[in-house]
């Protein structure tokens, strides 16, 4: 069995796996290279050998213990037929939302849609640098997803200000989601995803009162029907203050936490295994930094099953040697 899912599965706190959010892509000169000659963000991720390839870049680089495909939450409303760019300097532009056209999709036409991503995926999983690894496969969760959707473009200032206003949108939408979500999840797993990440990106957002509406029951849905696959499922749910709520109610097999968190407090309330909370400006400064900060870490998690990652994506302007210089510490904890 893999490392990670030793620390998932068997609780092991004696190893200390690591992988990386976001730890195939922009800091990397390689992806930048191809990245250069495919402008298109979507079709580069419905290009499974260029994907694929970049899937694998990091493997090439560093001791990680996983490959996470490269692609992106908004593949699923891109599979519904809802336009989605990115804009250069902006982020992902969604086109209209319409419930009437979306309701009326099979999962044959969505398949179709993104079926090169699950290629990709399968590419991966049967590469000889994977082996004794783990393929990680993952989806937004469906609070953040409606919100894209909705807003039609990343919500870092602000929600629209009617966004809550159709409660049967809002209500439809989700429906859509969690059909689609699992149909998404379950072609992961039958093309090679051995663990997935369900990406909460937009949690913080809420108020606790909301959380049952559009966090807990949406992806405790997600989450039974991942387990059920026999597939653990890590869940990141960021900008939340009250992750032992969440994870009683929820039941991930892993919770990922961001860096705004106390792994102090974590370590005293969590008990089942950690991915995570290392802030990705850390990969900014000096090495004497990063020990300093990755063995803060590694020491409160020591006797609790832990998953190193940080508590968000790679910064694109990280060097790539000090990413290898973490790893190595990581791995010579």
């Amino acid at each position: 069995m893999s490392p990670i899912r030793e620390v998932i599965y068997k609780n092991k706190t004696n190893i200390n796996p690591i992988w990386i959010m976001r730890q195939a892509g922009r800091y990397l000169p390689e992806f930048r290279e191809i990245r250069k000659k495919n402008p298109d963000f979507i079709k580069l991720c419905l290009n499974k050998k260029l994907s694929s390839e970049i899937t694998l870049q990091p493997l090439k680089r560093f001791e990680l213990d996983a490959a996470i495909i490269f692609s992106d939450i908004l593949m699923l409303p891109y599979g519904l037929g809802q336009k989605v760019e990115f804009k250069k300097d902006f982020g992902p532009l969604l086109g209209e939302l319409n419930l009437n056209e979306i309701s009326k999709l099979n999962e044959v036409d969505f398949v179709k849609n993104i079926y090169e991503v699950y290629e990709s995926l399968k590419l991966v999983s049967n590469n000889e640098m994977v082996k004794n690894k783990d393929t990680i496969g993952f989806v937004g969760a469906p609070w953040t997803l409606l919100v894209y959707m909705i807003n039609r473009q990343s919500p870092k200032l602000k929600l629209v200000d009617n966004f809550f206003d159709d409660e049967i949108m809002i209500r439809e939408t989700l429906n859509i989601l969690d059909k689609f979500l699992k149909i998404h999840i379950k072609y992961q797993v039958d093309n090679g995803a051995q663990i997935i990440q369900i990406f909460d990106s937009w949690a913080g957002l809420l108020k606790e009162k909301d959380f049952y509406k559009y966090i807990y029951n949406p992806t405790s849905s997600l989450v039974e029907f991942t387990k059920s696959l026999n597939v653990p499922v890590i869940c990141f749910p960021r900008g939340i203050k009250d992750y032992k709520n969440y994870c009683e109610i929820i039941k991930p097999s892993t919770i990922c936490i961001d860096y705004d968190v106390d792994p102090l407090i974590i370590r005293k309330e969590i008990k089942i295994p950690v991915q995570g909370g290392l802030d990705p400006k850390i990969l900014l400064t000096d090495k004497e930094i990063i020990k300093k900060e990755a063995k803060r870490y590694l020491d409160i998690f020591k006797d609790h099953p832990y998953i190193f990652n940080l508590g968000h994506g790679v910064l694109p302007e990280t060097e790539p040697d000090k990413m290898d210089y973490l790893v190595k510490m990581v791995k010579d904890y």
